[in-house]
């Protein structure tokens, strides 16, 4: 049995004296039984995560105190939030037009907080803020594998597809500021020097701090990297004309290197120029061929789930309602900052608009200046959430590895080292596997999302307090089911990429 005042298991006490089977209104002595996580004090979180009266401490963890404070919370998640998705959302408005994509946006964040609530209402009633340990209580160890496994996969391809933007994007944005010859071998334009030397010089040290609200600085520093972009994007709305015209054609191989995306599309003037009318005015409303493509990219905008808890865990005299609001909040700028860079970015090239945002500004300077910044800040973003996406990963290996072994700082930095080596060798060797974390993301997303917080609520919640023909219960029902959707559409969008050779994304992070 482990020692409950050391271990990095998610287990609250609170100070409360009192008989907690009465305020559950279930044998709390039963489920306590079951579970080898428990308290030994009995003073387990209350259901509504209330603060604590009559001069008792303010629950916490046995192992520590949550520090963090609000701000610095909202940062983090943001954080966690925010992926390199939001230089995709201009190329699904154009595809969805304003009206429909705002309405899509809408749904998804107000879906997102919904999930949050469904974490923290099953946390609170079991007193247990790890993800992994809300699917053991609900199904035992089958729930606590599989949500292990679903984090651990999830977060990897996040990581993966973040170094592989670094691999492939900073050489090219060297190369345009020292104006370098692009078949030059110089090691500083090597994307594989360029990783793991990031990966070792700032994700690493990172990623070895003992508890995630001390990334609270980075990560303001972070979302601050993207308020510069959205900031860049509005200023070139109104300093671009449209029709824009194409970079010289004395530049074209300029213009090619600088395209990340390496498709060797061919652009020409009478692209641009043609149908001007159409080109240069905006659509509300839009359903092509490409719109269903954009849905997923949509439904996986706010996926920060995996976070959630262990940032409630160091929040600061933490509360149920505290960390709603810091949920609500951070979903809140995300959702305004995403909102902003589609509409000014769709705004500037209309049906224009590629994939990639960035690429688009290279058709008409890629030496420009401010796109460089903008290119470095994006990159600065992404690998400051490198290390807010490996928090969760290396616990759910501890939860499923090495659950009843205290903190050990060996195996802390262990972990973090053979992770990040691993996914260096993942994006060096194999840039393929990028093309399998796209189907692992669309399988583990939904789950982490929709279906996992659904079904762990409908579990978790005893059935005196919330029968299953409840309204909540039967609306989780509707959210695990309106999960697996998600996951077969996400499922056969890839499978029809695959057969017929197209190049959209799913998207996520």
């Amino acid at each position: 049995m482990m020692e409950p005042a050391q271990s990095e298991m998610n287990i609250l006490s609170n100070g409360k004296g009192h008989d907690h089977e009465e305020d559950m209104g279930v044998p709390m002595k039963t489920m306590l039984e079951e579970d080898q996580f428990d308290d030994p004090d009995g003073g387990l979180e209350n259901e509504e995560f209330l603060p604590s009266t009559g001069g008792k401490k303010p629950m916490r963890f046995t192992d520590f105190e949550g520090k963090t404070s609000f701000g610095m919370s909202v940062f983090n998640l943001g954080n966690a939030i925010m992926g390199s998705g939001i230089l995709g959302l201009a190329y699904a408005m154009a595809n969805t037009g304003i009206l429909l994509f705002l309405f899509l946006l809408t749904a998804v964040a107000v879906l997102s907080c919904y999930s949050i609530h469904l974490l923290l209402k099953s946390s609170g009633i079991v007193g247990i803020r790890a993800y992994e340990q809300l699917g053991y209580r609900a199904f035992g160890n089958p729930g606590k594998m599989a949500a292990g496994i679903a984090i651990t996969l999830q977060n990897i391809g996040a990581m993966s597809s973040y170094l592989y933007i670094v691999k492939s994007e900073l050489p090219l944005v060297i190369q345009a500021f020292l104006k370098a010859d692009s078949n030059s071998d110089v090691w500083y334009l090597d994307g594989n020097y360029l990783v793991v030397m990031v990966s070792a010089g700032i994700i690493l040290p990172l990623s070895l701090m003992k508890q995630l609200g001390y990334l609270g600085y980075t990560s303001g520093f972070s979302l601050s990297c993207m308020v510069f972009f959205l900031t860049a994007v509005t200023y070139k709305k109104f300093q671009i004309p449209c029709p824009f015209e194409e970079y010289s054609a004395n530049s074209t191989d300029a213009h090619l290197n600088l395209n990340v995306s390496n498709h060797g599309h061919e652009y020409n003037m009478d692209l641009v120029h043609d149908n001007k009318g159409s080109q240069c005015s905006p659509d509300m409303f839009t359903i092509n061929s490409k719109t269903a493509y954009t849905i997923p990219i949509l439904a996986f905008a706010f996926v920060c789930h995996p976070e959630v808890l262990p940032i409630y865990t160091e929040l600061r005299n933490p509360t149920q309602k505290k960390m709603q609001k810091v949920s609500n909040v951070s979903i809140l700028v995300m959702y305004i900052m995403y909102f902003l860079a589609a509409l000014f970015g769709y705004l500037t090239f209309f049906d224009n608009v590629e994939t990639e945002l960035l690429h688009t500004y290279n058709r008409i300077d890629p030496y420009d200046t401010l796109i460089l910044c903008v290119r470095v800040a994006v990159l600065t973003a992404v690998t400051l959430t490198v290390p807010i996406v490996l928090f969760p990963v290396r616990r759910a290996i501890q939860q499923m590895a090495f659950p009843d072994k205290t903190f050990n700082w060996l195996r802390h930095i262990a972990i973090a080292l053979i992770l990040l080596t691993s996914i260096n060798m993942l994006v060096i060797f194999a840039p393929n596997i990028l093309d399998i974390f796209g189907i692992i993301g669309a399988t583990s997303a939904p789950c982490l999302i929709f279906i996992f917080p659904a079904v762990f609520y409908i579990r978790i919640v005893p059935k005196d307090e919330e029968p299953m023909n409840s309204f909540h219960k039967i609306l989780a029902v509707c959210f695990a089911v309106l999960g697996v959707s998600f996951m077969v559409m996400s499922l056969s969008f890839i499978f029809i990429d695959w057969t017929t050779g197209s190049s959209h994304g799913v998207g996520g992070h």
